[in-house]
């Protein structure tokens, strides 16, 4: 089955010069997709021609006139820029040219953009994004909000739980373990929302509806105590933003002396779980199509992790069982008081 991809070549803080050779690296290995490349036509040809793809069968190019900056205000982004690369891109999934779409672009530009042009799914609030870390486990942490909602109320936090269960099980394909982020793992600690969303989630778990582990630390996220963790936007951003930031200096130290740099070849394989690049591409979950977002600053490596993420999103049909699965057990309030069926029995 051939899955095709909407990338937005012009976001991001390099443009071209990194969406290209990614897409044409992440094409090399995956004989399954097909691309549509959509930005300034002449840019993308002219770095296809550089890279001796100009006629590659696998490729196609989707002119938009406009750009928009890393810096744009989302007002901007939303009204002014109607032929932008991002939305143009969005718009292939909208209607059914591609399955998915990634894009480097402004965060808070791409989250508008594809609620405009997406919509919601029925029973979500807010749309969230999550992604992946690594864990002691050597398996995947996922993650979410990291960033699209900053002020959250418990019904936000106790829906972004049920979309990261549902998009854990879609593509790790087992059951996941739940756990709320906070300043102590004890019941009585946290903010009043934390707590209140924890009351929620102890209710699913009693229910059987989702499997809440209860609160976790910054220290868990890492140790693979559970398969995600939910917190709220502001925090979310701020720990991924910290934890690229000790990556990149744990890097940059082990490169100082010729000792250091010993040590870092003989640790060369684990050092690999903490490269940030090989964890890029975040969903945009809730909406009625898929999104996947890159770091802005991604080089090609990176940028291709995050063309891989969305295309086995698409290959493991996550948006039709976030549909269904979202319905089903998302609670239409948040004082829902009727049992919601579980994860299992709604896949029967």
């Amino acid at each position: 089955m051939t899955i095709k991809i909407s990338i937005d070549c012009m976001g991001g803080d390099h443009g071209p010069a990194v969406t290209i050779p990614a897409a044409l690296a992440f094409l090399k290995h995956e004989p399954e997709a097909e691309l549509i490349l959509v930005g300034l036509e002449d840019q993308i040809r002219a770095e296809l021609k550089k890279h001796h793809a100009a006629d590659n069968p696998r490729l196609s190019v989707k002119h938009a006139a406009e750009v928009v900056a890393m810096d744009d205000p989302v007002e901007v982004a939303l009204r002014r820029k109607k032929d932008s690369s991002m939305r143009v891109a969005i718009e292939q999934v909208k209607d059914g040219s591609a399955a998915v779409c990634v894009s480097a672009g402004n965060t808070g530009a791409l989250m508008a953009i594809s609620r405009y042009v997406l919509k919601t799914m029925a029973d979500v609030d807010r749309p969230a994004i999550c992604s992946i870390l690594p864990n002691q486990k050597g398996g995947p942490t996922y993650m979410l909000d990291l960033g699209a909602n900053v002020d959250c109320e418990p019904h936000h936090l106790h829906q972004f739980a049920i979309m990261g269960a549902v998009l854990f099980e879609a593509m790790e394909h087992r059951r996941p373990s739940i756990g709320l982020l906070n300043v102590g793992t004890e019941e009585i600690k946290g903010t009043e929302a934390v707590k209140a969303t924890a009351a929620l989630l102890r209710a699913d778990h009693e229910r059987g509806v989702l499997n809440f582990h209860g609160n976790v630390e910054g220290n868990d996220i890492f140790k693979g105590t559970v398969d995600v963790v939910v917190c709220d936007g502001f925090v979310g951003n701020v720990t991924l933003k910290a934890v690229e930031g000790l990556s990149r200096f744990f890097k940059a130290t082990l490169m100082e002396t010729t000792l250091s740099k010993l040590g870092a070849l003989l640790a060369m394989k684990s050092l690999k779980k903490l490269n940030p690049e090989s964890y890029n591409g975040a969903g945009l979950l809730g909406l009625k199509g898929l999104v996947f977002k890159s770091h802005g600053g991604a080089q090609a490596y990176a940028y291709e992790w995050a063309i891989r993420r969305a295309f086995d999103a698409a290959k493991y049909n996550v948006q039709d069982q976030l549909s269904t699965l979202i319905h089903e057990l998302m609670p239409p309030s948040a004082d829902r008081e009727a049992p919601a069926p579980t994860i299992q029995q709604v896949k029967q």
